[in-house]
């Protein structure tokens, strides 16, 4: 392990397959999500392996040459970790660890994923999430992972069932699956009941990629606490606030954020978190305008919001980061040079498929620095209030131009 300011980072290397669905610069980025997934778990990514394929060696994931290479390193190196960037077979994972040894553990993207949410849960109803989907994806596994975890070590993928109590019954599990989803059913109408509670007030929600600013721009407007980290998955709890922009209250809630290959386990655990975009009037898209995959994170989302049937609500897609954003200099005079996106500027961007969207849809802000922080209140408020006004038409107290209407109506 590497000690570094005080903090314990487990030495860890990432596995990722080039194939026909993945060409290497699309492997990169996934590599250097997965790395910054291993540093907020709590690793350190000191070599990354890849290879060439059709498709997934279906007994290793990668070929044997490949996988004798990273044994070997592993071994000189004292690597405890290696985690692959696609969800492994339980009979994958089975033969890698049998080749790699009881020494170092074998995790994929979306047990990294499940131990961070591990980590990151802090209320009841967040842990209970959690530990289903953690049960979820332990039961195909039982016979390879269990006694793999009979050492009980900790670190990266050891939190959560199978620290503290080895379970070899298949049935045990199922029982604690049975019991997690009736608990979570209880709740569910517990939370369903504060909703119906919240009265009928617009409700706004937002949402994004992991790590593009939502808890900040939450603070920044509702004038809450919510907890802000640069690393992926800082909140997991939805919250909600009560916010009022000029003479207008609405309900502005923060959710979880979404994140490339989310593991099919947590969509179905966290549903009910959900619901708050779902039930939304609003949708707030924040989008980490700085990041250079942004794109692509726009489509994650999409095809989530999607899969919980909320992408044809009204959509603000507000571009935060620009004070950290920098295109790649163009020289017009080098011929050699192509010019891409990555060579974008702002201006640039505004032209593209964003200009389709109208100005009303978009919005270019910094919600640390507060850049065009009045620009994007004016047009929150207008959203809300357009929304308003369909549901409550003679609103006296927010409209004062019906008054007059509405007071010369009770006369007569």
């Amino acid at each position: 392990m590497l000690e570094k300011e005080n903090h314990v980072f487990e030495k860890t290397i990432v596995v990722g397959i080039v194939t026909q669905n993945q060409d290497e610069e699309k492997l990169r980025e996934y590599l250097d999500e997965l790395e910054f997934l291993t540093f907020t778990a709590g690793g350190e990514v000191v070599k990354r392996f890849w290879q060439k394929m059709d498709k997934p060696n279906p007994k290793t994931f990668v070929g044997t040459g490949k996988l004798e290479e990273i044994k070997y390193y592993v071994k000189d190196n004292a690597i405890s970790t290696v985690i692959f960037d696609d969800e492994l077979t339980p009979s994958q994972q089975k033969n890698i660890n049998r080749e790699l040894g009881d020494e170092c553990k074998v995790l994929d993207r979306t047990n990294l994923i499940l131990d961070i949410f591990a980590q990151r849960a802090q209320t009841s109803y967040a842990r209970t999430q959690v530990e289903l989907a953690q049960y979820q994806y332990l039961l195909p596994r039982l016979t390879g992972m269990w006694t793999h975890l009979e050492r009980q070590r900790g670190g990266i993928g050891m939190r959560g069932p199978g620290e503290t109590e080895i379970e070899t019954d298949r049935r045990i599990v199922r029982d604690r699956i049975s019991l997690l989803k009736e608990k979570i059913k209880t709740i569910d109408k517990q939370m369903a009941v504060q909703r119906s509670n919240r009265g009928a007030m617009v409700r706004v929600a937002l949402v994004g990629y992991t790590n593009v600013g939502k808890s900040t721009l939450m603070n920044a407007i509702g004038k809450s606490d919510v907890f802000v980290e640069n690393k992926l998955f800082a909140t997991l709890d939805t919250t909600v606030r009560k916010t009022v922009i000029r003479n207008l209250p609405f309900l502005l809630s923060d959710t979880v954020g979404f994140i490339r290959k989310l593991p099919t386990q947590l969509v179905e655990s966290f549903k009910s978190t959900l619901d708050e975009v779902r039930e939304a009037d609003l949708l707030l898209h924040v989008v980490d305008i700085s990041h250079p995959d942004f794109e692509d994170h726009i489509a994650s989302v999409n095809e989530i919001l999607k899969d919980i049937k909320s992408n044809d609500k009204p959509t603000i897609m507000v571009f935060n980061k620009i004070d950290a954003f920098q295109p790649v200099y163009f020289d017009e005079n080098d011929l050699s040079v192509e010019k891409t996106t990555k060579h974008f500027t702002l201006e640039d961007w505004k032209q593209t498929w964003m200009n389709k969207m109208g100005e009303s849809n978009t919005l270019f802000i910094s919600a640390t620095d507060k850049l065009n922080f009045e620009e994007f209140r004016e047009k929150v408020y207008e959203a809300v209030r357009e929304i308003h006004v369909t549901r409550f038409p003679y609103n006296k107290f927010l409209y004062p131009e019906y008054k007059e209407a509405i007071d010369n109506e009770s006369d007569s």
